[in-house]
């Protein structure tokens, strides 16, 4: 019997194309399921509000986000559930991100933009990238892609994660080394999950061990850095920041973050290319082919541990 795949939108629909021994319908969540059995669920990218307890009743075998962060799931998603997080799909443009950040603040292209609104012709030294220190927190597919895009600059790169272990040629320090680490560092970059540990990592005393002049990078969740703190921070003119995610998101027009000097702000669009589709389905035909052999599915992530 041929499996049933749910998908949120055509768009995936036909980038996926015919399933061998799998049949596609279309279910955005934000109606009753098409049919009581469904044995993958394809939820929507963006999930904002919608009531995932439209999942209570429904018999699936996995549901598959399009994300690779899944704290937005913890508490929301019926008992009797597999989730699959979405990995190999976000890394690479994420990381591009980054550097593209990490570069327009660095090499002053924020402050050339508004120089060029005024029609001023405005020259500056900047710090640039060649032998810049940058410690990367976290150390999973993100930050990895992170450090592969940056070693050709010439950046002197650090990693620190939950423990100190050997990946892929670097050393990657463990918790204890963060605080060490940091203090020297030009570039601090932020490539971790949003957990209990996570939340508000970034808080004063974290950036008051930044040397000035450092910059924070955020790819991750906003929640990881204390956003009144950094607005405090920031305002005194000591640090700069590159951020793609905030907290509170989307960030209110009249937030005080919208205005703080030394800020490059782009609003959480690390994973919006026209490539994101591709990946996706790529990852969807993967999991269809595990789930008709009778083979577990990939990057299965625990909710309750991530709460």
């Amino acid at each position: 019997m041929a499996l049933v795949v749910s998908v949120p939108d055509e768009a995936l629909a036909s980038a996926l194309g015919e399933l061998h021994g799998a049949r596609v319908v279309l279910w955005d969540l934000r109606g009753p399921a098409p049919e009581p059995t469904i044995d993958l669920v394809v939820l929507p990218y963006t999930m904002g509000s919608l009531d995932l307890a439209r999942l209570e009743g429904v018999s699936t075998r996995l549901l598959q986000t399009q994300t690779l962060g899944y704290d937005n799931l913890v508490g929301r998603v019926p008992a009797g559930h597999r989730v699959a997080n979405a990995v190999g799909v976000h890394e690479g443009p994420t990381a591009e991100l980054a550097v593209a950040l990490i570069l327009a603040s660095r090499r002053g292209l924020d402050r050339a933009l508004r120089a060029q609104g005024q029609h001023t012709w405005s020259r500056e030294w900047t710090g640039g990238l060649s032998g810049a220190r940058v410690v990367l927190v976290g150390y999973g597919g993100v930050a990895r892609a992170i450090a592969a895009r940056l070693e050709p600059f010439g950046c002197a790169i650090e990693a620190v994660a939950t423990r100190a272990r050997r990946v892929e040629g670097r050393d990657v320090h463990g918790p204890a080394d963060l605080e060490t680490l940091v203090e020297g560092a030009d570039v601090v970059a932020l490539a971790v999950p949003l957990s209990g540990s996570t939340d508000h990592l970034v808080d004063a005393a974290f950036l008051a061990r930044l040397r000035d002049g450092a910059l924070l990078v955020n790819v991750s969740r906003g929640r990881v850095v204390d956003t009144d703190a950094l607005v405090a921070e920031l305002r005194t003119g000591r640090l700069r920041a590159a951020l793609d995610v905030v907290d509170p998101e989307p960030l209110p027009r009249e937030h005080p973050l919208w205005d703080v000097p030394g800020l490059v702000l782009s609003p959480h669009v690390g994973g919006l290319v026209t490539s994101m589709g591709a990946r996706v389905a790529t990852l969807v035909r993967d999991q269809v082919g595990r789930l008709r052999r009778g083979e577990p599915p990939q990057y299965l992530v625990d909710l309750d541990a991530a709460g």
